[in-house]
Formats: C-alpha cells, structure tokens, sequence
C-alpha cells in the first residue's frame, strides 16, 4: 500500500496544462502555477519550444473528448505504464496497454520532444520537495482512513498479499477529478490536492476505491451464488447507472455492498460530545443524554444515505446494510460474514423492493467510471441490454448496423451475433462468429469471452474436441481481461470439461446456465455471459 509520486504522470499532467488544460486551476497547490509559469518562460525564450508545443498541443486536440473525464484519463491511463524520462516509452506491448491509452500513445513522440526543448525533468527536479510535502500532508489522514476502514471490517492484515493499493499525488490535474484504475491485482488511484481546503484530497474517494480493493476478492469467490442473483439487473434497467452495472449483478452487487459500508461509517458534521473526565452523576447524565441524540441523528442521517443511494440505483443498499448491522452484533469480520450475506439474499423480495423505488434521473460520479454524467445507452450497449431481456430481434437490428457502418465498433457487434447464434441454438454459426470477433476486436474481455465461447463449444462436440477446449481457455486466460469471473470461467475450463447446463429440477453446474448450444436443456436456462466493459 503505497503514496507516492510519478515522473512520467508529472509530464504528462505538465504537457495537458501547456495545451490549455485549466481546470479548477484557482483551486490547485500553488506548485501548478509556478511549474506553469517556468514552462512559458521556457516557450516565450524559444521559438523551436513553442513549435513542439503547437505541434503536441495539435494532437492534443484532435484526440479531444466531450466528456472531461474521460478526456483527462486518457492520458492519465497511458501515463501509467510509461518508463521514466527521457525515454517515456510503454513497459508494456502496445496490445497489453488499456484501450483508453492506446486511443492516444502516439502522442508520445511529441510528448518526449516538447519535454525536451523545455527542459521539463529539470522543472520536475526543481519542484520535487514542493510535491514531497504534500505527500507527507496527505499521508496521515490517509492511513487514518485506511486503518479506521479496517478496524470496522476487521480486516486482516494477510488479504493483502500478492496485490497492490496505490495512490499517485499529482498537483497539475484538478482537485475535482480523481481517477482510478484496477489492472489486474493493481488498485491505482490518481488524485490532487485541494489548496482551498488545505491541501487536502478526497479521503472518501480513496476509501471507496479501498474498499473495492477489500470486498470485490470477496465477491467474486462467490461465483456458484450469482446466477440466482441475475434477475436483480430487471430490477435497474431505469436507474441512472452506467451501462457497466445494468449488465454485469457482480458490480451491481459490489457496489452496493460498498456504498452500504459507506454509510455505516458515516459520520455526522455535528461533533461527538466529549466524555466528561470526573465522576460527578449530572455530568454523566448530561453526557449519556447527549450521546443518545448523536447517535440518533447519526443513524437517522445513515438511513438518509441508504434511501438516496438507492434512489440512484443501488438498490441492494439497503439489504446489506442491514446485514451489516448484524455483523457488528457478531463481532466477526467482513471475510466471515459475506457467504451469509450472498448465498442468504432473499432474491425475490430484493427484486420486489427495486420496483418499489423511484429512482433519481442523475446518478453520482464514481471515480472508476470518470464521465462527467451518466451517459444515454445507445449502440451496442443497448444491443447487449436487449441480448439481456431475451430481445434478440432488436439486439441482431442494431449489431447489424454496427456492421455495416464503416466505423461501427465491428468486434463487439460480431460478438453479439455470435451469442444470439447460440441463443437461437446454432452452435456451428456461433463458432464461426466468435473467431471473426477475435479477428476484429482489440477489447481483453471480449476476446477472452470468446476463446471462452470457443472452448465450450469445443468440450460440447460430439465427441468432444478437448485439446481445442483447452486451447481456447489459455488464449482467455492471455487475453489479459482483469475481471475476476474470466479468470474464474478460463480456469474452470482448463481443469475440466465444459458440461451442458442442467435442467431445473437439477442442480447447475457453476457458471453454465449461460450455455447451451445443442437446446437439451431448458429452453430459458440462458443468460449472457457480463458483456465486455
């Protein structure tokens, strides 16, 4: 678990803010402006620096997106995997970086001349203790956080090992805009202190994301219990959610589980009444009274929290917040309550309970998810919702167009054809479309669901082709799609073959009732597999 800074984030942070990025710039560490003006006395002083800042700031625009969010995190993504200066060059092959930061690697040519003819790793060297200070500002109440998050869940120190919890502190992006990343094992977050509070950074942001870090290992080793839990997306379809947590009950369920321990530990603006330090009996009394009011307004105003984040389309909240309130009781910790929490879920209820809400038209901003708004689901986000309720008539209409637009995103709408071909019980069409997907998409999870797709309709040949199965879960498993449930799906393959869904009467093998090519089983049984993100 680590605080620190970047070299390579710091330049490309100082290339967007010689390009014209001043957002919230009156509220930054005064770092920012001082890196700032050394980079105009830089241009003003030479006419080559200024021709390789129009040129970078050139491309800077081209590749311009509406959405802030996302237009920042491009390069705040690519910067990650980028090797210190002079060189800033990718420690990874380009197939291996994020989608969002191949959309702008060739930036980095222009990047690595403009840092050059100003001189930018001087700067960063002159400036090095300033941003050194802020990190030590912002460790303690950071750690604070973190531990105060622990002792609720009584988390082990041991759940840590083999993965990574980092934050990156960089002054030259805006104290509004946190953006985090999981890759992999790897938790990262990217934030900048807000000089009009005291350098201070978002500590609530830092601890959702920590708390994604904590609960989603939890989650998703609970694989047997998520296909009961299906129906729950029905229960969403009108939230202001992004389409990732309409398609996918593992997020939808995560989230809320996390936005549940949010509120728990809630804390009120009014301060705790202090403990009285003598014995006298009506300052006792004065103090139990005092403290029976917090603590009533205190869960009242918990409670308050449950309704709204519900209202925005949590809607299980709720649920493990009750839940939850039961684990205190206990005594025990999080790892040993949330099998209870999953396999114990009233489904039904929880379903009937979402259609009683009346959801709010905005959402909140989620920092894994940087848009500015949620956005309309249109395109092949609204094909993989139709491909969800059974709408295969629709969902073959839209992927078709995807096709036949020239810049239609080709790969998914394959991916799509192919999913409804096994829907409708076609598994030789469906074969053939999901290796036309992995010749034209570049997405990790819609490759890896494919050679996933692949191996199962090799283990379902009769008689089945097992060295080809076993072939096609490898290449899913080098896909390099970070969600838990590839991984899962992939390896499950490898140590034994795939087996047709049961009927209902029997019980379901673990992650299968979405497949079923040859219609021995029941004819509802399928559902999708999480479409890629």
């Amino acid at each position: 678990m680590t605080l620190e800074v970047s070299e390579p984030l710091f330049e490309v942070a100082a290339a967007l803010n010689a390009c014209g990025y001043d957002a919230d710039l009156d509220k930054s560490a005064p770092v920012r402006a001082e890196v700032r003006a050394e980079m105009n006395e830089a241009l003003a002083a030479s006419e080559t620096a200024r021709a390789s800042r129009d040129a970078l700031c050139a491309y800077v625009a081209q590749h311009h997106l509406a959405d802030a969010g996302l237009d920042v995190g491009q390069y705040v993504s690519l910067s990650l995997y980028l090797s210190p200066p002079p060189e800033l060059t990718p420690n990874v092959d380009q197939a291996e970086l994020p989608p969002q930061a191949t959309q702008v690697v060739n930036v980095l040519p222009l990047l690595r001349t403009f840092a050059d003819e100003i001189q930018l790793h001087i700067i960063w060297v002159r400036h090095r203790a300033e941003y050194e200070a802020l990190v030590a500002g912002v460790h303690e109440p950071m750690v604070k956080t973190i531990l105060g998050t622990n002792l609720y869940l009584h988390q082990p120190v041991s759940i840590y090992d083999g993965r990574r919890f980092l934050v990156l502190l960089e002054p030259m992006l805006s104290p509004n805009l946190t953006n985090a990343r999981i890759y992999g094992t790897d938790y990262i977050i990217v934030t900048s202190p807000d000089h009009s509070t005291g350098d201070s950074v978002h500590l609530d942001q830092i601890r959702h994301i920590y708390l994604h870090y904590v609960v989603e290992p939890l989650v998703y080793s609970r694989g047997t219990a998520m296909e009961r839990i299906q129906p729950m997306l029905r229960g969403v379809q009108d939230a202001p959610l992004e389409f990732f947590y309409k398609s996918d009950v593992v997020a939808l369920m995560t989230e809320c589980l996390i936005k549940a321990i949010e509120a728990h530990m809630y804390v009120i603006a009014a301060p705790k009444p202090a403990k009285p330090s003598g014995k006298d009996r009506s300052e006792v009394d004065l103090y139990a009274a005092a403290m029976d009011l917090y603590d009533r307004q205190t869960a009242l105003e918990r409670l308050k929290q449950v309704d709204l984040d519900e209202q925005q389309g949590w809607v299980l909240t709720g649920y493990f917040y009750q839940t939850l309130q039961q684990m205190g009781k206990n005594g025990d910790g999080l790892r040993e309550e949330i099998a209870p929490m999953i396999y114990g879920m009233d489904v039904d209820r929880e379903r009937r309970h979402a259609g009683e809400i009346v959801f709010a038209k905005e959402g909140a901003a989620d920092p894994l998810h940087p848009h500015t708004a949620p956005r309309t689901i249109a395109g092949m986000d609204l094909a993989e919702l139709d491909l969800m309720k059974g709408n295969t008539a629709d969902a073959t209409e839209i992927s078709e167009k995807a096709m036949a637009d020239p810049k239609g995103d080709h790969g998914r709408a394959q991916y799509v054809l192919a999913r409804i071909a096994l829907m409708q019980k076609e598994p030789e069409e469906a074969m053939k479309g999901f290796a036309d997907t992995l010749a034209l998409s570049k997405d990790p999870r819609t490759l890896a669901w494919s050679h996933i797709y692949r191996g199962r309709l090799y283990d379902s040949m009769d008689p089945p082709d097992r060295e080809h199965a076993v072939v096609e879960y490898k290449a899913a498993l080098a896909a390099r799609d970070s969600r838990p449930d590839t991984k899962a799906a992939a390896e499950s393959g490898i140590a034994k073959p795939f087996a047709l869904p049961q009927r209902a009467n029997q019980p379901p093998a673990d992650n299968d009732k979405d497949f079923d090519p040859t219609g021995k089983a029941e004819k509802d049984s399928y559902k999708p597999p999480p479409p890629p993100k």
